[in-house]
């Protein structure tokens, strides 16, 4: 009896001292054996977690990514369509013969629609398709590098360069190097670079998720297989990558690079970006992006932090100038959630930006009159792929104010007349003394 009593008294211990441990205490935190990684909260940019994220390593087939963005961009535009036709060219062709390159194999003298040559890329990794998509877009690789260095510049990427469209090392192309670029170099992104390319990618062009999710798709008579084995329900042993939720990004592999990979997972309504860069082995690419995605959706959550309708104390007003009111409540438009980590509920404000510190009557009910924006107030600063990205949603009035009569503005005006000379001659006579 007394051993039972025993047992009974330090399990409830354990219980209560779990119960009452700080939330820092139980939150888990994220080791990685990559060289290089980051976590991204898809909708805010918000930066979970990152390791050694701003060096720029060589990022294989990752940078395909750029590729795709552009072709969708191009089919927006309407320059092209996913039914416009291509043939393959020597170029691309001498690079879908080597056997020591990925591709699905690629024949001159036959139309390839822009559809099934971004498959081949995206699904595949395919190097020729990449080059054949990017001759036709810009008429020549070299031109659509050049293309690939402003879009990075326009999307705020940092820490990046690109050489080709592939992910290939130029001493790999022959004579094919790239207009404007070295025999030696090698395309380059940090891990914060690739994050914030596949942030865009993923928000402009959701299509994009449609094709890398696929598991397996039919080109020119054969089956492809996706080489993202955390997609879930791939065939035989791969199964076991398999992670909820996963439908994309990108893998890659070269010496210089090592394994690679930009994944994204989607759970309820939360989305993650991870990318890991320099892992050992095809398989650890997988098993370390695990480790982030469990990270990210075990100790976050999104959560509705401030209410459509909420006011700030101390600044739930605006002054008004020639109104029946001097001032003007204003609140919150719309309700403001973040991806938030356990027991950090109380470390967010809000700050407001006012399009100016006095408006002008009349005011209409509703109207925006600046941004409310989220700060993080808690340990270290909370970074953003995106300058200025932390979540905000509209600062609107409350009620309206009506302009005043002609009579009270011209008394106001009077007043103020009489007021500056009341002021500038009490100013004159203190200059006598």
């Amino acid at each position: 009896m007394q051993r039972w009593k025993t047992a009974l008294i330090l399990t409830l211990l354990v219980i209560a001292s779990t119960l009452l441990a700080p939330a820092d205490i139980l939150a888990r935190e994220v080791e990685t054996e990559a060289e290089s990684a980051i976590l991204v909260d898809a909708d805010t940019g918000d930066i979970l977690f990152q390791k050694e994220a701003e060096q720029a390593l060589p990022p294989a087939s990752m940078t395909k990514m750029m590729t795709e963005y552009l072709v969708m961009e191009a089919i927006e535009d309407g320059s092209i369509s996913w039914d416009t036709t291509t043939e393959i060219s020597d170029y691309p062709y001498s690079i879908s013969a080597d056997p020591s390159f990925s591709g699905v194999g690629m024949t001159q003298n036959k139309d390839y629609t822009v559809r099934s040559l971004y498959e081949a890329m995206a699904i595949n990794s395919d190097n020729a398709a990449s080059i054949a998509l990017a001759e036709l877009i810009a008429g020549s690789e070299g031109e659509f590098v050049k293309m690939m260095n402003e879009k990075a510049e326009e999307l705020g990427m940092e820490d990046y360069k690109f050489v080709n469209s592939t992910g290939l090392a130029n001493s790999d192309l022959g004579d094919h190097v790239p207009e404007g670029t070295g025999a030696d170099e090698n395309n380059l992104m940090s891990a914060k670079a690739t994050a914030t390319l596949a942030y865009h990618l993923v928000n402009d062009y959701p299509q994009a998720l449609e094709i890398s999710g696929t598991r397996t798709a039919e080109f020119d008579g054969q089956t492809i297989q996706n080489w993202n084995w955390m997609i879930p329900d791939m065939p035989g042993y791969l199964s076991d990558f398999g992670y909820e939720g996963v439908d994309g990004l990108k893998t890659g592999y070269t010496e210089k690079a090592g394994n690679t990979f930009t994944g994204t997972a989607k759970q309820g309504d939360q989305r993650l970006i991870s990318v890991v860069m320099k892992t050992d082995s095809r398989e650890a690419r997988f098993r370390e992006t695990a480790k982030l995605f469990d990270y990210g959706f075990d100790q976050f959550e999104t959560k509705e932090l401030f209410a459509a309708g909420h006011q700030k104390k101390g600044e739930s007003s605006v002054p008004v100038s020639k109104g029946k009111e001097d001032n003007v409540s204003v609140e919150t438009g719309e309700a403001l959630s973040a991806m938030v980590k356990q027991g950090e509920e109380d470390s967010y404000s809000l700050e407001y930006s006012l399009k100016e510190d006095e408006l002008t009557a009349p005011v209409e009910s509703g109207q925006k009159v600046g941004e409310a924006k989220l700060v993080y107030e808690g340990e270290g600063k909370k970074a953003n792929l995106i300058e200025g990205g932390a979540p905000s949603v509209p600062l609107v009035t409350t009620t309206g104010v009506e302009k005043s009569n002609w009579f009270m503005l011209t008394l106001g005006n009077v007043g103020n007349f009489f007021g500056n000379m009341f002021t500038g001659a009490v100013d004159t006579v203190k200059s006598w003394f």
